[in-house]
């Protein structure tokens, strides 16, 4: 498992580990790992699934991250989807598949529409904390912080977990954390949705 995750972060466990909140438990567990992907491993294997998930939201290229936050999304997404929640979801897609700023932006404006409340949401927002800059267009450059994609991520995934069916979450995230390997290993990560 840990040779084929190709795709994690180059940098080491420690850098990946800054941008976490590991509760005590989890933080020992890790305590040592020079690799991502060993800890990924140790808090997988312990049942560290929240962790698990935070720290691959961090780990994984931003692309690769805002992928996974629709991916989750789509998931556990109602049939109902609002429209705005729906914009954010589908210009989130558009710009992992062209990295261009017109979808970025498109993204982050339907997510305010939606109120910042729900997984499509938070993957519109990761799609726009990828990008060069949180300018409005013709204002000088403000680069986006590097931890802040990641934690959009997080959040898409942690909100499309407990969605509609909290007591599902469990088995949500370990659905999930299957995608994050198949993105990590250079796979598309698709889930299909969930069944009612």
């Amino acid at each position: 498992m840990v040779a084929a995750l190709v795709k994690l972060m180059d940098s080491s466990f420690e850098e990946v580990r800054k941008r976490l909140d590991l509760p005590a438990e989890a933080s020992a567990l890790v305590e040592g790992c020079a690799a991502t992907a060993e800890a990924l491993e140790r808090l997988e294997g312990r049942g560290f699934l929240i962790e698990a998930t935070r720290l691959l939201a961090h780990a994984l290229p931003k692309r690769e991250a805002t992928w996974w936050a629709c991916m989750c999304a789509h998931h556990t997404a109602p049939a109902d989807l609002p429209e705005p929640d729906r914009t954010a979801i589908t210009q989130a897609e558009h710009w992992v598949r062209r990295q261009s700023d017109e979808p970025r932006r498109a993204a982050f404006a339907a997510a305010q529409q939606a109120g910042f409340g729900s997984p499509e949401a938070w993957a519109g927002v990761a799609a726009f904390w990828s990008g060069d800059s949180m300018s409005p267009l013709g204002q000088p450059a403000v680069p986006p912080a590097d931890h802040l994609t990641g934690t959009a991520v997080a959040g898409a995934v942690a909100l499309a977990a407990v969605r509609a069916k909290p007591e599902r979450q469990k088995d949500r995230l370990a659905r999930f954390l299957d995608s994050a390997h198949n993105i990590a290993a250079g796979g598309p990560g698709r889930l299909p949705p969930e069944e009612a």
